[in-house]
């Protein structure tokens, strides 16, 4: 079993910034594909974007060019770096982990999520 936990959600001010972390329990995280997913109210959880374990990135067309997701195995830990934040942005982001034969958003580890509001 392997947990996830999230943080650096908040509160911010369209335009502005935030960075969240995942930090996971497994002592092989360096082998995990790992993304972040968001649910806004009263919508589908839907892909923002995936690192597998080699580092190749994959963006869901509304993020390119503000978010950039980032992992650092060392600290077991992956990141996502968003700028340019938009009211639409607004959801609470989850984050994903799997290995093997692993569907990233429909297999593997989920984290508790960490809600992200943007609004002046």
């Amino acid at each position: 079993q392997v947990q996830l936990v999230e943080s650096g959600g908040g509160l911010v001010q369209p335009g502005g910034s935030l960075r969240l972390s995942c930090a996971a329990s497994t002592s092989i995280f360096s082998l995990y594909g790992m993304g972040w997913f968001r649910q806004a109210p009263g919508k589908q959880r839907e892909l923002v974007a995936t690192i597998t374990s080699g580092g190749t990135t994959n963006y869901a067309d509304s993020v390119k060019g503000r978010f950039t997701i980032s992992r650092e195995n060392a600290k077991k830990t992956m990141y996502l770096q968003m700028n340019s934040l938009k009211p639409e942005d607004t959801a609470v982001y989850y984050c994903n982990a799997g290995i093997g034969p692993f569907r990233f958003g429909q297999d593997g580890y989920w984290g508790q999520g960490t809600q992200v509001t943007v609004s002046s």
